[in-house]
């Protein structure tokens, strides 16, 4: 017999919600197989088996949450499940677990194939939940067009079918209360519309982890405002060529990591993380890039950084990105982030604070770059694009001035920037 347990899908990942059993007791697994879906507030994770055999046991129901190191199930191994799974080189080679975003679509393997070329993918935990939840009928289901890549159905498209559904009820509710007197309202007690919307595992895990974040870790935050003009100007001079070379947008989001890889040399102390045994000071630079994805927001996590370039950078970025969309990110793909930076600014926010992402000691926002007037050299007044940063830090790694020092040096980079920084 052999234990399997809640695997820690993520550094900071504690726990995680039973989403679907892939396999039923007495059915035979593969080792790689497909086992169960996990849900955390990062990723919706698809465990694999670890060895062939018998599923003999289901420990954790569905829909239960249970943390990292939880026994789950049990597997009892067998010379009958252990020929099965090597009949062939391509059967038994592991394949990577797939995650996807916050509300994305898991995306179908091979069980799912089929799915896939009648035009419908697999249907993700969260829009199961949704079904189960508003019991959605096959047939209903069948009506259904998903507006998700590939075809998939959404949780959007599920909410606006459950909407459409609902009016011609609430139109029939409406004729028959027609001429008849509302109940009365106690004295000062309002009216709250609305129909309260039960929790996902995902939403309740992204609440219980925000929380825990702003509940255990002392944010103090701070702003610099950055003139980006040299930074647009070499943009404009240069993507075209890039493009055609690279065959990918130069965005400012490599150009932006590659300023606070230098300002995280020139102050390491926000490489690191806090533990009760003293501060962790990081050797590697691994930057976690917010990327925003259908129904929610995932962090793929550019490993090193700082052994990269601007054009590296770019491609690593544009490929986590694309694959973060099509739901095709791997677990290391979202683990080991030691410094986030998220881009909320491509939405045209002009000052944003974001929660640290445990047990990082730091998160930088960029915002929009706007064109406005400033004074320079002296009294002159210019027009110049500018954007603000504001660093989200953990008091308790670092002080202020230390959390100033980082940003003033980010800046500066950023300002200074002209043709003699390497791209490549």
């Amino acid at each position: 017999m052999a234990s399997v347990k809640m695997p820690q899908l993520g550094e900071s990942i504690t726990e995680g919600t039973i989403s679907k059993w892939l396999k039923q007791p007495g059915d035979q697994v593969k080792k790689y197989e497909g086992l169960v879906e996990v849900i955390t507030d990062k990723v919706n994770a698809e465990v694999p088996a670890p060895l062939a055999g018998v599923l003999k046991e289901i420990k954790v129901k569905e829909g239960t949450t249970v943390t990292v190191g939880t026994e789950i199930a049990v597997i009892e191994e067998s010379m009958a499940a252990s020929q099965a799974a090597t009949p062939s080189a391509p059967a038994s080679q592991p394949s990577k677990p797939v995650v996807a975003a916050k509300g994305a679509e898991v995306p179908a393997r091979a069980a799912a194939a089929a799915e896939r070329t009648e035009g419908r993918a697999r249907l993700s935990p969260a829009v199961r939940a949704l079904i189960e939840e508003h019991r959605i009928s096959d047939a209903e289901l069948s009506g259904i067009s998903g507006s998700g890549i590939g075809g998939r159905i959404s949780k959007k498209d599920i909410e606006d079918y459950v909407a459409k559904r609902a009016q011609p009820a609430a139109a029939n509710g409406e004729q028959r209360q027609r001429g008849a007197e509302a109940p009365p309202r106690p004295a000062g007690v309002a009216a709250v519309p609305g129909t309260p919307v039960p929790l996902s595992p995902m939403r309740r895990a992204i609440a219980s982890n925000m929380v825990r974040s702003k509940q255990t870790i002392p944010h103090a935050w701070t702003v610099a405002e950055v003139d980006m003009s040299n930074v647009v100007r070499f943009r404009q001079q240069a993507r075209d060529g890039f493009k055609q070379k690279e065959g990918i947008d130069l965005t400012f989001v490599p150009i932006i990591v590659k300023a606070v890889v230098e300002g995280l040399k020139a102050v390491p102390i926000l490489n690191a993380s806090w533990s009760d045994d003293g501060v962790v000071m990081h050797k590697d630079i691994n930057i976690g890039v917010a990327v925003s994805v259908e129904d929610g927001l995932i962090v793929p996590v550019i490993h090193q950084a700082d052994r990269l370039s601007i054009a590296g950078l770019a491609k690593v970025a544009d490929d986590l990105a694309k694959r973060a969309r099509a739901g095709a990110l791997t677990i290391p793909d979202v683990q080991g982030a030691t410094f986030t930076v998220n881009n909320p600014g491509t939405f045209g926010t002009i000052l944003s604070y974001s929660i640290i992402a445990s047990p990082q000691a730091g998160i930088l926002a960029m915002d929009a770059i706007v064109k406005r007037p400033v004074v320079v050299d002296g009294d002159a007044i210019a027009v110049r694009s500018m954007m603000n940063l504001c660093l989200s830090f953990d008091h308790r790694v670092l002080d202020g001035v230390s959390a100033a020092r980082f940003l003033q040096g980010v800046r500066r980079w950023l300002e200074g920037f002209s043709e003699q920084i390497p791209v490549y």
